[in-house]
């Protein structure tokens, strides 16, 4: 029995697949996925840890984006192949808390991550000779504690938040993982004034985070288009192109997920949703980076 009043013990996440053959089909292919996200982010651990040349604040912040991802990814992938294989669509209560509090917790972080990579951009090319004093590596160090601690904490909120509410419509989920819309969905109130201002506050840290990513570009354009060499401008902008293709990644596929209209809703689509905010930015986030790295590139 819930402390809470809901005699809930387990929720039931959407399946992938009804028959058995595309359940295994399912389980083979996330587990491809899953094995090419933690070779890819495992090789630029290594890569970055290993090779002092790649020791700079840039690489200090992938690698960072590169343990962020292995965490997201293993929040929501592992517990789908399980279910997948052993035809199973349940997440117990206590499971269920611990992945909303990961997911959230590498989400946030990402986004912190995300930010900080922006900055360390913009000192590069926009304030090249004050590099090395304002990215300093204790700077860095503090930067990314700051990052890992803020979103510890936006998402301890957030949980203890979610699993106070009492909940009495079901225990079905429309996603194959874990996340508080959906759980607010099976709350008996329909608003919570709570979770509302919660949801203000993490509006407040994803539009800041936007408003310093956007900022940081427009900056990093104006300077760029004054370098005068077509072969400088060239190369300094290639230094960030793969930071935008990953904040452009996350950013669609997290706003596609949701503010996508709940008219346009089916179980299918759902499924697609969630999966790309979930497990495609994780995922591709190496494969960005090291095509465009050619440090990186030599280094592994």
């Amino acid at each position: 029995h819930m402390s809470n009043g809901s005699s809930i013990t387990q929720f039931l996440l959407l399946a992938f697949a009804d028959t058995r053959e595309l359940q295994l089909l399912t389980f083979w292919l996330l587990l491809g996925i899953y094995l090419a996200a933690l070779l890819g982010n495992g090789l630029i651990i290594t890569a970055v840890a290993c090779d002092h040349r790649l020791h700079t604040p840039m690489y200090f912040f992938l690698l960072n984006l590169s343990v962020l991802d292995l965490g997201f990814i293993s929040t929501t992938l592992p517990k789908a192949m399980a279910n997948s294989l052993w035809d199973n669509r349940a997440i117990s209560y206590p499971g269920c808390a611990a992945q909303l509090f990961l997911l959230l917790f590498f989400i946030s972080a990402e986004l912190c991550l995300l930010t900080l990579m922006a900055y360390d951009r913009y000192v590069a090319i926009c304030k090249p000779l004050h590099y090395g004093t304002l990215l300093g590596s204790r700077a860095c160090a503090h930067m990314a504690a700051a990052a890992w601690g803020s979103a510890f904490l936006h998402a301890v909120l957030h949980t203890a938040n979610t699993f106070s509410i009492p909940i009495c419509k079901g225990n079905a989920l429309d996603r194959f993982f874990c996340e508080i819309p959906q759980i607010l969905k099976l709350s008996c109130s329909d608003s919570d004034l709570r979770e509302v201002g919660l949801l203000v506050v993490s509006a407040c840290l994803v539009f800041g985070c936007f408003v310093f990513l956007v900022v940081s570009y427009v900056q990093i354009l104006r300077a760029v288009l004054r370098i005068p060499s077509e072969q400088g401008r060239h190369k300094a902008f290639s230094t960030c192109l793969p930071h935008l293709a990953l904040v452009s990644l996350f950013v669609s596929t997290g706003i596609f997920a949701y503010l996508k209209p709940p008219s346009i809703s089916s179980p299918f689509l759902n499924l697609v949703v969630s999966f790309l905010y979930s497990v495609v930015p994780p995922a591709v986030n190496p494969l960005i980076y090291s095509m465009r790295s050619q440090e990186l590139k030599d280094a592994l």
